[in-house]
């Protein structure tokens, strides 16, 4: 009897260590690896913003996977290896055209708790509390990364746990980080020392420097219950349970049952034609698909390719273009589920003409008097780009909102949570943190997803992937979507030129027009003489994009603003 009790008690130990001993070895090393801008191949290619993402994804290509499935290692990989935004705490689109000519596009976008309310950020005085929005348990939606990732896979062809495996491997066994990520883990110190009652891997008391290997154990053991369960592997059972301990540690308001009620959904993709281009985007409750076919159409009548690329002509239009289309975003769009957002008449191309009718070329126009037709985001979202020579192109757009989230670890999981709440319009007028401002569209109600920017595109040229494309950068997500398009297609630059090149941004409100450091002073002095307010920031997005060549093979090329990473093989 006591023999076949220690023969049970070894079997149910064996099983209780069955999640940490099923790692893979990684096909390529995740200590010691260079990072590349630009590849050109002729199979398939990836391109996103950690070179061990870019590569885990190549890997599923070469072991006989399709985009999607290489979308999938990619969007898991870069959840442990870029933790500033890539995430399974969070939520995101993918927009995807399969070989058949199918559009896909999945919405698995964070949802309010069944207990969040309209004015839950507001107090007694009736100010608005952007700080709650922003920096508590309160501030999250409900994650649908996971099931968005889930929904996804179905398009591949390879077992799920094959596709999972690298960013188990990274997460168990850890990688060696750069002096920017180690840069950025010191920089979060203090708020994570703030915002966490239970200590998360990533405080280090004698401080992250380059060379120093993070392993994420508890991370590693979520995404084994995610192979070896599911989506109950997240959304149900122990993960489930570790999230709601969290929030009730933070007076949060996510329950089981609100993780259990997630559901991905697959929507019918927004498209639109440009000069003989099909332009395949998300639909709401991204804005991007929209705002990006509002600018396309607002400039198509004007002869912008001979204006020339960062004039102050060719600016000036497609600012005067931005600054409209915004407008309508602030006053129409929302979560199409809850609220009828016009999309007909937004895309209308009589609308969109008569639109521009008060733009003066030369004079600046003013947001105070450009008001919706009809009668801010993170900077810290996170994009990727994958295309395979079977004729699959998959673009993704994933995001916490606030760079790592709102800086809690969900303790005994591993994965920061988003702070995506912010993205709803807690109070009519009332900018969220970064500026954008909303209305009734896009107010709070328990299951509805808050309004976003992402922006992943793909187009298509004789009904074949020509571009695939998006960027973080929250609301300068469409406007750097839009200026990528444009010196593509009008200005014929090279795919390195189109991403590198100083952008600019408007958003309507502020009525101010951002634009880089290295934007042309000629034409700065120009909208200035104008009457344009002009303001100088660090950044503007991080466009990751694969361009099918004249000869069929793939360029694709990683922004030079950050350590992103293009592989291809």
């Amino acid at each position: 009897m006591k023999r076949n009790l220690l023969i049970v008690l070894l079997i149910a130990s064996l099983f209780s260590c069955k999640s940490t001993s099923k790692t893979e070895a990684l096909p390529f090393s995740a200590y010691n690896y260079t990072t590349t801008k630009k590849v050109v191949a002729g199979r398939g290619a990836v391109v996103s913003a950690h070179v061990l993402a870019s590569k885990s994804g190549t890997a599923i290509l070469k072991a006989g996977g399709n985009a999607f499935d290489a979308a999938v290692a990619t969007q898991l990989s870069l959840a442990v290896v870029f933790p500033v935004a890539g995430n399974i705490g969070g939520g995101g689109f993918l927009v995807g055209t399969k070989a058949d000519g199918q559009t896909i596009a999945i919405d698995y976008r964070e949802m309010a708790p069944a207990a969040a309310s309209r004015d839950m950020y507001i107090d007694s005085s009736g100010a608005a509390r952007t700080d709650r929005s922003q920096n508590t348990h309160l501030s999250s939606g409900v994650p649908g990364a996971v099931a968005g990732i889930l929904a996804s896979a179905r398009y591949g062809r390879l077992e799920f746990s094959k596709l999972i495996a690298p960013a188990i491997e990274l997460a168990a066994n850890g990688f060696v980080i750069s002096a920017e990520e180690a840069n950025s883990l010191n920089g979060l110190q203090g708020d994570l020392k703030k915002y966490n009652s239970v200590t998360p891997v990533f405080v280090k008391e004698a401080g992250w420097k380059a060379g120093d290997t993070l392993v994420q154990t508890d991370l590693a053991h979520t995404l084994e219950r995610i192979r070896d369960k599911g989506l109950a592997g997240f959304y149900e059972g122990e993960t489930a349970a570790l999230v709601e301990a969290e929030m009730k540690r933070g007076n949060g308001i996510i329950t089981k049952a609100d993780l259990k009620n997630y559901v991905a959904k697959t929507r019918d993709a927004h498209v639109f034609s440009y000069k003989g281009y099909k332009v395949v985007g998300m639909p709401m409750p991204s804005s991007g698909g929209i705002l990006v076919n509002q600018m396309m159409k607002m400039i198509e009548p004007y002869p912008i390719a001979s204006m020339g690329f960062q004039t102050a002509a060719s600016v000036q239009l497609m600012t005067e273009a931005e600054r409209r289309a915004y407008a309508d975003r602030a006053e129409y769009m929302g979560d199409p589920d809850f609220y009828k957002v016009p999309m007909a008449k937004l895309g209308d191309s009589v609308y969109l003409v008569n639109r521009m009718k008060d733009y003066q070329p030369g004079v600046a126009g003013k947001s105070s008097t450009v008001k919706a037709g009809l009668p801010n985001e993170s900077t810290e979202t996170t994009h990727f780009s994958v295309i395979d020579n079977e004729g699959n192109a998959v673009s993704v757009t994933t995001t916490l909102n606030g760079g790592y989230g709102n800086r809690i670890v969900v303790g005994g999981a591993g994965f920061f949570l988003n702070n995506e709440m912010d993205d709803f319009s807690i109070k009519a007028g009332v900018p969220n943190m970064f500026g954008a401002v909303g209305g009734d569209a896009n107010s709070i109600l328990p299951g509805k997803r808050m309004l976003s920017s992402m922006t992943p595109t793909i187009v298509l040229r004789d009904d074949k992937p020509f571009l695939v494309l998006g960027t973080p950068g929250g609301t300068t997500i469409p406007t750097s979507v839009f200026q990528s398009l444009v010196n593509i297609i009008e200005f014929n630059m090279s795919t390195e030129d189109a991403l590198y090149k100083a952008k600019f941004h408007h958003q309507w409100l502020p009525d101010e027009v951002y634009i880089e450091p290295s934007f042309s002073k000629t034409a700065a002095d120009s909208l200035r003489a104008m009457g344009y307010k002009l303001v100088t920031i660090s950044g503007i997005g991080r466009t990751e994009i694969i361009r099918v060549l004249p000869d069929g093979k793939f360029e694709a090329v990683a922004d030079n603003r950050g350590e992103d990473a293009a592989e291809g093989w």
